[in-house]
């Protein structure tokens, strides 16, 4: 998200991470995710629902900063873009995938998971990334670590990481906010419990960064 003014990772501690099977759940979920005070909404591609859940939020929830996860070609990139999504997080990164994403206009994060990957995308002009799959890849002790070589790499974990581990993410000086879907339960979502939703938002909008925000 290297060249962008406002960065996504300023906007709030917690980033839900969203799979949408049923387009019809998008703007209901969206807006009981803002009503609790999470406007950064990571809507995944891993479903054939999610273009049209970003388009739908996109138009119906204003209050909503839409982004697209799980973005692994350039053509899932001009998709994503064009449906309204304001953000754009990968997995991983390849220079194919980084050129369609920092040519895309909107703020991105690559995702790496080693030490090498962040140097090389700091070579590149990108200090905004996305640390996955978190807790597999060596948790809060990893981050720490890169802390000292690495202070100007800024982190978004993401990948096993709950209400009781976010704490600890967001303690770190490098993590700005963490990615998650423990707000988003299945059975709540399967009955269209929104307002437990929202609640669930609002404990995890609570939660507090307190490392340095640059």
């Amino acid at each position: 998200m290297s060249c962008m003014t406002v960065s996504v990772l300023d906007l709030a501690p917690v980033v839900p991470v969203v799979v949408v099977r049923d387009v019809a759940d998008a703007v209901p979920l969206a807006r009981a995710l803002v009503a609790g005070g999470l406007p950064a909404i990571e809507v995944t591609l891993r479903t054939s629902a999610a273009t049209d859940a970003i388009r739908a939020i996109a138009d119906a929830v204003p209050g909503a900063t839409v982004g697209a996860g799980t973005v692994i070609t350039p053509e899932q990139v001009t998709e994503s873009v064009v449906a309204g999504a304001r953000f754009l997080v990968s997995p991983g990164w390849t220079d194919v995938l980084l050129e369609a994403m920092r040519g895309s206009g909107v703020p991105f994060l690559p995702g790496v998971s080693t030490t090498s990957e962040v140097v090389a995308l700091l070579e590149r002009g990108v200090r905004e990334m996305k640390f996955f799959p978190a807790e597999a890849a060596g948790g809060t002790a990893y981050l720490k670590a890169l802390a000292g070589p690495l202070p100007q790499a800024r982190f978004c974990p993401t990948g096993g990481v709950g209400l009781a581990s976010a704490p600890g993410y967001l303690a770190l000086p490098n993590v700005a906010c963490v990615g998650g879907s423990w707000m988003l339960p299945e059975d709540a979502i399967a009955a269209k419990d929104w307002a437990r939703v929202e609640a669930l938002a609002r404990e995890a909008a609570a939660l507090s960064a307190g490392g340095t925000r640059r």
